[in-house]
């Protein structure tokens, strides 16, 4: 069927369109279709390597229940090796060391936590690692290198356990004065329902903490009587 004129003008107007600019468009859509195509594969291939990761790991805890802490090792370094860039590998890290600790093998529990550490892109994992190592550290009496790791920035919700930790080491040094603050510190920043309160209110209660404050109030109420 033959065209019009005002439908030949418009025919005309597309081809010259098409001429100009149908080459950038064509590689417009060549890239975009590639795009898609290599981030479908990416998501893909991400998910596989989770999979993976979740059974690997799935296997590692069923050593840990067996404690065989040779197992969970390799286990822990298979996961590191193959899948070092999702969570399962700090996880496993994590779990490694308290694993490692359990058997009396400080030196693989250091390695595992360093791991964590040094690679984690997990904030909460690398202050739970640091907070170990410290522990690891003081059973050491490497106190500097202790305080060292609990220095710096961490996330608000580890501040009691970095104080406590840091009380730890300053009463194995002697240093009551600081250690008396430190567990202070720890009760103000831990929740009332956090069972941890306990034990630093015993480590407080037998540095004399809870008797200063009771003769702080007791002079208190005296002044005020007296007036």
């Amino acid at each position: 069927m033959a065209y019009d004129l005002e439908e030949q003008e418009q025919l005309d107007t597309l081809k010259a369109w098409w001429k100009q600019y149908g080459n950038l468009v064509t590689w417009s859509l060549v890239i975009a279709l590639s795009a898609y195509a290599a981030w479908t594969g990416w998501t893909s291939y991400q998910r596989n390597q989770s999979n993976q990761a979740s059974q690997l790991y799935d296997e590692m805890q069923k050593a840990v229940q067996a404690k065989d802490n040779a197992k969970v090792q390799r286990a822990a370094n298979d996961l590191i090796d193959k899948f070092g860039k999702t969570p399962y590998a700090a996880m496993s890290a994590l779990t490694a060391a308290k694993s490692a600790f359990d058997a009396n093998d400080a030196k693989s529990a250091k390695a595992q936590l360093r791991w964590v550490v040094e690679h984690s892109s997990v904030d909460e994992y690398k202050s739970i690692a640091r907070i170990r190592l410290a522990g690891l550290a003081l059973d050491e009496k490497a106190y500097d290198e202790g305080l060292s790791l609990l220095s710096g920035d961490f996330p608000a919700e580890f501040a009691g356990d970095v104080a406590d930790r840091k009380g730890d080491i300053y009463l194995a040094q002697n240093k009551t004065a600081e250690a008396r603050a430190a567990f202070q510190t720890a009760l103000d920043k831990l929740k009332e329902k956090n069972p941890g309160r306990q034990l630093i209110q015993l480590k407080l209660d037998a540095l004399g903490g809870t008797e200063a404050k009771v003769a702080g109030n007791s002079s208190a109420a005296s002044n005020s009587t007296s007036k």
